[in-house]
């Protein structure tokens, strides 16, 4: 007879192994059954989609204006020489650097490789791969601009960012060639039922499996993470949660966003006053008797407050009230230390 469970099996036991330079296998178990495939499919999905790798995204090439284009002297046409390109993985050797531009030149005869394209900013993974082979005759200038990305970019949504020249690309950043998971069933305590998860996963060497792994699961925590608010006990519930959080966060700006007047600013500056949030909190009244606030000032602040719809003396249920004062003071206590 099973057991009756008031939570379920916590999984202890994770193994890593290394079977080639760009491959690894990472084990972990047991976990109840229905959980292991919960897990491994968000996380194969991430691995091709949170890893970071390296792509070229643009092409200038000396002579050469559109990709249906062809260069004296190469053997290939510029659409072939651009899939070959694409199918070169650099890897720009400072990890602060998003993105590098490099020029080339070449002479024939030549076959051109990966291996060519390799200087101090950037390493080819994949050296042995093809390019271009040029004759005797040939001359080859061409500027090429790699970025630093995650998953894939259409070249449309570049094209806008390159200078004049370029031909943009589409953009394969994702390292990770393969990702596979099988389930299988474990023993525990004489139970058969609990599950197994292997993952096979595969890289192009632009980073380590257990990197590219490691990555997955950070991602996944960091989705994960939004519906920690829910365990914060000022979290609102309902079908208002949303368009109060809303609210908050506009009431919480600075009163710099409402771009007063010099007198007004400061005269607001010297009461204490720095969030929209305690304008709108405030009586007509109680606004008017800021000291060395004139009438130009208060009728310039008043309509500055309706224009972004929280007018002052706004009424506010107790609840936002309350969060409202409490996120002020926390803003103010960060500040002052």
């Amino acid at each position: 007879m099973n057991k009756i469970k008031v939570t379920p099996y916590m999984p202890t036991e994770l193994e890593v192994k290394k079977l080639d330079e760009n491959v690894a296998e990472v084990q972990a178990y047991p976990f109840e059954n229905g959980f292991a495939i919960t897990l491994a499919h968000p996380l194969r999905r991430l691995l091709f989609s949170s890893s970071v790798g390296y792509a070229p995204i643009g092409l200038k090439i000396e002579g050469v204006t559109h990709e249906f284009d062809s260069i004296r002297g190469m053997l290939e046409d510029v659409a072939f020489f651009i899939i070959n390109l694409k199918n070169i993985r650099f890897k720009i050797n400072d990890e602060n650097t998003n993105r590098v531009v490099i020029n080339y030149t070449f002479t024939g005869p030549k076959e051109l490789k990966g291996s060519d394209l390799q200087n101090s900013d950037v390493s080819v993974v994949n050296p042995d791969s093809y390019l271009a082979t040029l004759n005797e005759d040939a001359e080859l200038n061409f500027s090429v601009i790699i970025e630093k990305g995650i998953g894939y970019v259409a070249s449309e949504d570049v094209r806008d960012e390159l200078d004049p020249g370029y031909i943009a690309l589409d953009a394969f950043f994702t390292p990770v060639r393969k990702a596979v998971y099988d389930i299988e069933k474990v023993l525990v305590e004489d139970n058969p039922n609990y599950e197994k998860i292997v993952f096979t996963i595969e890289t192009d060497g632009q980073i380590d499996p257990v990197d590219a792994f490691k990555n997955s699961i950070m991602a996944m925590n960091e989705q994960l993470s939004v519906f920690n608010k829910i365990m914060d006990s000022d979290f609102q519930t309902g079908a208002n949660t949303q368009e109060n959080s809303s609210e908050i966060s506009k009431l919480l700006q600075s009163i710099d966003t409402l771009k007063l007047s010099v007198r007004s600013s400061n005269c607001l500056e010297r009461a204490g006053l720095k969030y929209i949030g305690e304008l709108a909190i405030m009586s007509e009244g109680e606004l008017k008797a800021i000291k060395n606030l004139g009438k130009k000032s208060l009728e310039e602040i008043i309509e500055k407050m309706k224009e972004i719809d929280f007018p002052v003396g706004m009424e506010l249920s107790e609840d936002t009230l309350n969060l409202l004062s409490k996120k002020i003071e926390e803003l103010k206590s960060k500040e002052e230390e």
